[in-house]
């Protein structure tokens, strides 16, 4: 049998080298057949042993049977209604295989949206240092991004503000929206100052957030300190975006061209206002 380094070695000479098969074949002292199956393959040679049967297989249609009637049965009980006379434990491994497929959704771990439901925000804060003219450079507490994650298709928006103050957060959020297309049903936050605080297991919305809301009339929800998990969408895509948009800790100047990132990323050139966007859709 071949092993992996005359397999390596023979995709080398062909592919870097472009020597013929023959000459391989000569060169490594195999079948010119065997230069031409490794050329073909699609991944290293590895020795695979037949898969032994088990007692249990014949047993398996019933244990299925059974499961799918009651997912929730012990092995033990399904040894006794299939008359199991081996070991328990052999069985027991099969059923700990099978019980999952069988088992209903937990609806504590599985959340599920309806297209326009809700939309989650969030902050970001790029590590990096921004120039901005006059030998002022913005640090990473100097560039709020502001982000917008929907739930059903987790299409994610974003766009850098000059502050966190109520103006620009709003106006800021105006744009998310209007590239959004429509208003999300429900709009989730954390606890942000321009936004409102939680007093007494309570959230009180400013006035400013109060009014940004009557105007676009979508129901709110703030996650408060204890259920911050709530944030994960926009976790998560802030990771992403981390490690697509800042490959390193400091950008020396501004960026004076679109990158090229997969997953549909497209981040404007300075040319649109001095802010930066950047939008993926998905399904």
């Amino acid at each position: 049998m071949l092993d992996v380094e005359n397999w390596a070695e023979i995709r080398r000479l062909r592919r870097a080298e472009g020597m013929p098969i023959r000459e391989i074949a000569r060169v490594l002292g195999v079948s010119r057949n065997t230069v031409r199956a490794a050329i073909a393959s699609a991944g290293p040679p590895k020795y695979e042993r037949p898969r032994a049967g088990s007692v249990v297989d014949a047993a398996e249609p019933r244990i299925r049977e059974l499961l799918k009637a009651y997912p929730g049965m012990p092995a033990t009980v399904i040894a006794e209604r299939i008359g199991w006379d081996r070991s328990i434990r052999v069985l027991s491994g099969r059923v700990a295989e099978l019980r999952p497929a069988y088992l209903p959704p937990d609806p504590a771990s599985r959340t599920a949206y309806a297209a326009g439901e809700i939309a989650q925000c969030d902050f970001w804060f790029p590590d990096i240092a921004l120039p901005a003219g006059f030998g002022q450079v913005r640090t990473a507490t100097r560039l709020p991004v502001l982000t917008m994650v929907t739930g059903y298709s987790r299409w994610l928006s974003a766009v850098l503000i000059p502050s966190r103050q109520a103006a620009d957060l709003f106006a800021g959020w105006w744009r998310l929206i209007e590239g959004l297309g429509a208003v999300p049903r429900v709009l989730v936050w954390d606890g942000e100052g321009a936004i409102g605080r939680w007093r007494s297991g309570k959230a009180e919305l400013t006035g400013d957030c109060q009014a940004f809301r009557g105007t676009l009339a979508p129901g709110w929800s703030s996650a408060s300190p204890r259920t911050r998990r709530r944030k994960a969408w926009s976790k998560d895509s802030m990771i992403t975006w981390s490690a697509r948009s800042c490959p390193a800790a400091t950008s020396p100047a501004r960026p004076t061209s679109t990158p090229s990132w997969a997953g549909g990323w497209r981040w404007p050139t300075p040319a649109s206002g001095g802010r930066w966007a950047a939008r993926r859709r998905s399904g």
